[in-house]
């Protein structure tokens, strides 16, 4: 494992925006794929275009978005006290990029998939935003706390597997007017992660 993370330090290094787009894209399209397979259990019925979908937007879209935020937030300083830094870039990270963050999802995957935004904004916002503030914030808090500047976006990443494939479901639901219930998606959801 040092070894895999020797070397993606090292790509890291070398290409600062291309690691993170590449490892973005491909973590969005795994968190499509868990959703597809392990949730909604496609089976060969699987979206490739979906997943293609999801790829894009984390590459083109989240990744050089975070990236450029983070390194936003490492500008929120008082000195000696790391803990209110923290938390004040969680209380940043939650109030300011979360809402930007979720809205741009369901505008960007509805423009994708030739909808309207407007009604995937309707149908996923709230719910996937109210969903967002009961996990991201302790992960934020710990992300900010214990891990270089460089790695927060990996380390959101994986964690983003189960969320994404949350996201992709429930994306798919303001498409299909999906009434599963929440809690089993959510449910499903954890045992993926």
């Amino acid at each position: 494992m040092s070894g895999l993370l020797a070397a993606y330090q090292s790509q890291l290094a070398k290409r600062p925006l291309a690691v993170p787009i590449a490892t973005t894209a491909f973590l969005f399209g795994t968190g499509d794929v868990i959703s597809q397979q392990a949730i909604e259990k496609k089976g060969s019925a699987h979206e490739f275009a979906r997943t293609g979908r999801m790829a894009l937007y984390g590459g083109a879209f989240f990744a050089p978005l975070v990236t450029q935020w983070y390194k936003l937030l490492q500008r929120i300083q008082f000195p000696g006290s790391p803990m209110k830094e923290n938390i004040a870039r969680v209380a940043a990270d939650q109030l300011i990029f979360a809402p930007f963050g979720t809205g741009l999802f369901f505008t960007v995957l509805g423009l994708l998939e030739g909808n309207d935004p407007r009604k995937k904004l309707e149908d996923g916002y709230k719910t996937a935003l109210l969903t967002n503030w009961k996990i991201w914030p302790a992960v934020q808090l710990a992300n900010f706390s214990l891990v270089p500047l460089q790695h927060r976006l990996l380390v959101v990443n994986v964690v983003s597997l189960g969320w994404n494939s949350y996201l992709s479901w429930l994306n798919t639901q303001t498409n299909q007017g999906g009434n599963r219930p929440r809690s089993e998606v959510l449910e499903a959801v954890r045992k993926t992660a």
